[in-house]
């Protein structure tokens, strides 16, 4: 069974920057859409950024527009998330997740929290 393991979470002061890694060693990501998505304390868990499967096309939440990139890497099976310029409303558990659905869908699968496979979160506290 497919399974993510994320990393790269921690504390940083706004205006800093994160690398998040989402890992599922031994498995063939290529058509898998992958998104991350995160959840504040007492909020519902939402879609900050999701990349397609064939053709790596991205979609983000307004909110992070321009201050996160995702990238993925099919060799390593692995996907990222570089978090610059981060604010306290960027604080939560942030969790990595893939879903088999086309690649046209990559927007609906963060938009609706898509995922048929999820990973155990890793921690990201913006504060000073």
């Amino acid at each position: 069974q497919l399974q993510f393991a994320e990393s790269g979470g921690g504390l940083v002061q706004p205006g800093g920057s994160l690398r998040l890694s989402c890992e599922a060693p031994g498995f063939n990501l290529d058509y898998y859409n992958i998104g991350w998505f995160r959840q504040a304390p007492g909020k519902e868990r939402e879609g900050v950024s999701c990349i397609s499967g064939s053709d790596g096309k991205p979609y983000y939440k307004h909110s992070v527009w321009g201050r996160f990139t995702i990238s993925r890497d099919n060799a390593k099976s692995t996907v990222y998330l570089q978090m610059d310029s981060l604010k306290p409303e960027d604080t939560g558990v942030y969790y990595c997740a893939g879903h088999g659905g086309a690649p046209s869908s990559v927007q609906q699968m963060c938009e609706q929290t898509w995922g048929h496979y999820w990973g155990q979160g890793t921690q990201v506290t913006v504060s000073s």
